[in-house]
């Protein structure tokens, strides 16, 4: 039911938690530690997305796994952003092997990854998919569940919703049209990056010793003592910080880059 990891901070690679790491995303798609009976195996395709200088969001996706493409090491280790997503998929039976099915998911200004599966799809969340136009349903780049969620949560992002209350909208309303379903929600855009629990594992890392900025992902890539659980319904949400006067970031004096708080999904829970 995939891998993925997230990070928003101060430019920094991906190349050590994608490739180099003892427990690094590639090894967690043949050897995933902590799956809860969510699959075996994540190996059917992988994406890089990453926002440029021009604030855009690049992408790399193929629909193999991830340790066959001898491109993407060198790739990762060009890469230096102060957001970015990665992940690699474990299919759902029956839903297409394709690089459109392929986290992230993009528009201009945020990239999205869903780890999990929706329960009785696709009958189970028609409801919620009748609210899209039907020119939005034709245009959903690959028939899966991953997809469907990132239309209904694009639509309601296009539509100005706060993005913290649009994911955690979105969770709210698929788990109860589709009870059982697994659905760790990844966002992230400009200053933000939002995370769920729900039903499948996550843990955070803000470590002193690592870039300024927190990493999200499914299963930690080393014994840093620093790494956090999130418990199940927990919800991170990451903002980045600015200085006293607002004028930007502000990275110095000891102040960190990014605020981190974890609470769930119908509450608040911790604050870091």
């Amino acid at each position: 039911m995939c891998r993925h990891l997230g990070y928003l901070g101060v430019p920094t690679s991906p190349h050590h938690p994608l490739v180099r790491a003892p427990h690094a995303l590639t090894v967690q798609a043949w050897a995933p530690a902590d799956m809860r009976g969510g699959g075996t195996v994540n190996v059917d395709g992988f994406g890089l997305g990453w926002f440029a200088d021009d604030g855009r969001p690049v992408r790399y996706r193929r629909p193999a796994p991830v340790w066959s493409d001898e491109d993407l090491p060198r790739l990762a280790e060009t890469v230096l952003s102060d957001r970015w997503v990665a992940a690699v998929r474990s299919g759902t039976p029956g839903m297409p092997v394709t690089e459109a099915a392929c986290a992230p998911f993009a528009d201009d200004e945020w990239l999205f990854s869903h780890n999990g599966v929706v329960s009785g799809w696709p009958e189970s969340v028609s409801a919620p998919a009748e609210k899209l136009p039907v020119a939005e349903l034709l245009r959903l780049p690959a028939p899966t569940d991953s997809a469907l969620l990132w239309a209904l949560l694009r639509r309601r992002l296009g539509d100005g919703a706060d993005p913290v209350d649009a994911v955690l909208r979105l969770t709210w309303e698929v788990a109860q049209a589709a009870p059982g379903s697994r659905l760790n929600l990844l966002l992230v855009g400009r200053d933000l990056l939002i995370a769920t629990a729900w039903g499948h594992a996550l843990s955070v890392l803000r470590s002193p010793s690592g870039p300024d900025g927190v990493f999200v992902a499914s299963e930690p890539w080393d014994a840093d003592p620093c790494w956090e659980p999130v418990p199940d319904g927990g919800l991170v949400v990451a903002r980045r910080a600015v200085s006293p006067d607002g004028g930007g970031t502000d990275v110095g004096a000891g102040h960190p880059a990014v605020r981190v708080d974890i609470d769930t999904v119908g509450g608040e829970r911790s604050q870091a």
